[in-house]
Parts: structure tokens; sequence; C-alpha cells
């Protein structure tokens, strides 16, 4: 073989590699929805609880006097799949992930008013992680009473995986690789993403704390991953159309 053209060869699929490698590190760059050490990209819109990067983890707190409390991402997402670890403190403390939600600084007379779809992150005895939930809209949409045997996937004393699929119409969630709710629903084609501290009742102990980690965001070629059929689908189209 020609040693020049040998080289041209060697050369060209250096560059070809190296652009390869190049385009997935900023194709996950743009997919970054936490980088691990700050809250750059976020921004607290309503309440007073505290939000604050602890051990490579989003870490909420409970205050007295607050409203429900939201850390939303600055950019506003379409179709995505979301995994991240969730773990909560207190029997009686809530939270959840917003998925495509807006603000409205004029809601709550003046206060601002966070809405949307939120997938429930709840320790209580009621056990619905990973229903969905419209924020400070329509109420329920999946409440686990419809889905029973994935009540008992969350583990209050631990890191629980949840994984919430938007893709379409169509939002999927799962809690420890349990499928647990599926919403069809045409309201809300893109929005923020939001990690919520809500509030509490006045004879509740504040200082109650929510863990945020391991966010994993993909926007492009997302794979849905298999749901079965004989779980209740939550089908709002026709409600959407009136």
């Amino acid at each position: 073989m020609n040693i020049k053209k040998h080289v041209i060869r060697i050369l060209v699929l250096s560059i070809f590699m190296a652009s390869a490698i190049t385009s997935h590190a900023q194709n996950q760059k743009k997919d970054q929805i936490f980088d691990g050490r700050t809250l750059n990209g976020w921004k607290q819109l309503t309440g007073s609880a505290t939000y604050e990067v602890v051990d490579g983890m989003i870490v909420g707190t409970t205050v007295s006097g607050s409203p429900n409390s939201f850390l939303a991402t600055e950019k506003e997402y379409g179709d995505f799949i979301l995994e991240l670890e969730v773990k909560i403190e207190g029997a009686k403390n809530n939270s959840g992930i917003m998925t495509r939600s807006h603000y409205d600084p004029q809601g709550n007379k003046g206060a601002g008013k966070v809405f949307g779809r939120q997938v429930e992150v709840d320790p209580t005895d009621r056990k619905w992680s990973g229903g969905v939930y419209d924020e400070a809209r329509r109420g329920w949409l999946y409440p686990l009473d419809l889905n029973e045997a994935a009540k008992e996937a969350f583990d209050v004393s631990k890191f629980n995986h949840i994984r919430i699929e938007c893709i379409g119409d169509e939002i999927k969630t799962w809690v420890n690789g349990v499928p647990t709710a599926h919403v069809i629903d045409t309201v809300d084609r893109e929005g923020f993403i939001a990690l919520q501290v809500h509030s509490i009742r006045k004879d509740h102990q504040p200082g109650e704390k929510v863990y945020f980690k391991n966010l994993k965001l993909k926007t492009r070629k997302l794979k849905p991953k298999a749901f079965p059929s004989d779980i209740e689908v939550v089908d709002l189209r026709k409600a959407d159309a009136k």
C-alpha cells in the first residue's frame, strides 16, 4: 500500500472519530440538566423553601409559612425522558417533579403560580408516588388507586429511581422499575421541569429535606420503554377538546 495514502486514511479516520466524540459530548451537554455542583440553569419561582447543592445532590428543605416552592429549569422541553433518584424525609411531607409546566407571575394575587402536570412523591400511607397530579389546575389525573400494585414500589427509607417519559401526548411513569401511571393528555406540549418542596402545616416541624440526585435527561433519539397493556390508561383527549 502506498504509504502516503495510508497516512491520509489514518488522518481521515482520526478526524472522523474526533468529530464523533465531540458531537457526542456536545449532545450530552445539551441534555445536561444538572451539573452536580451548582444550580446554574435553574431558578426558584415561588415559595421560600431552600435549595442547595450538597454532595452532588439538589437538596430542598421545608420552611414554615411558605407556599409550595419550585426550583425550575430555565429551559423548556417538549419530548423527553427524565430519570432521577429521590429520597424524602418526613412521613407527612410531600414533593414531586413538574413536567412541561408553566409560571404565571400574576397568579395567587401577584405571588406567582406554577401550574402543570406533576409526578408525585408521596411518603404518606396513601402511597401515591408516581401518580400524576395537575398542579394548580385540574387536580388528580392519575391517582394510584387506579394501579394498586404500584403503591408498594416507593420505599421511604431509601433513594427511589423515577423514570418519566413525556413523548407526544403521553406521560408514563415508573418507580423503581415498576410501571406506575399512563396519561394521554393534549394540554401542554412543552414547558419547564421543576422540583417541588411542598408547603407544610403550621403544626408540622420545618427542616425536613427532599434529595434529588443522578438527574439524567434525554431529548433526542428517544426509545420508549415497554409499558404493560393491562394497566389502566387515563385518556383525556375528549376532555381536552371541549
